[in-house]
């Protein structure tokens, strides 16, 4: 799996972080990471550009979940506890809209994955990069 994460010129506080390749139990906690130090450097709203994913296990809607509530400035469940981490996931979808995450052009399965788990119901998901910073700006 390859990260990167960048500010939007001119948007000191929106952040894109993209993801290649697949995110799995090896490198989920990698993404969660990376977006808890951008929060904590002052990042307020961010796009997951999912263009590049090619395949994401259920760790991978826990990383999902998780960088939902740190951009909400809550910290997320430990995943070490197990179901209690789906759990919050299931009480937040059934919730609202999370409105400090955008996700952008997820491939064929992986949009599949967010519509069965309900993400689609959580996550403002849009086709290309330049809609998503519209939508948020």
């Amino acid at each position: 799996m390859g990260i990167s994460l960048s500010a939007v010129e001119g948007k000191n506080t929106l952040h894109i972080l993209k993801i290649e390749g697949d995110l799995d139990a090896i490198n989920y906690r990698q993404v969660i990471t990376t977006v808890q130090e951008a929060y904590n450097a002052g990042a307020q709203d961010l796009i997951v550009d999912m263009s590049e994913l090619k395949f994401m296990a259920s760790s991978g809607l826990v990383a999902l979940h998780s960088i939902a509530l740190i951009m909400q400035g809550t910290q997320p469940p430990d995943p070490e506890h197990g179901w209690e981490a789906f759990h919050s996931i299931q009480r937040d979808v059934e919730n609202k809209k999370q409105e400090h995450v955008t996700l952008v052009n997820p491939q064929p399965l992986i949009y599949k994955t967010l519509v069965k788990s309900g993400f689609s119901e959580l996550f403002y998901i849009k086709d290309d990069i330049d809609s998503a910073i519209n939508s948020i700006t």
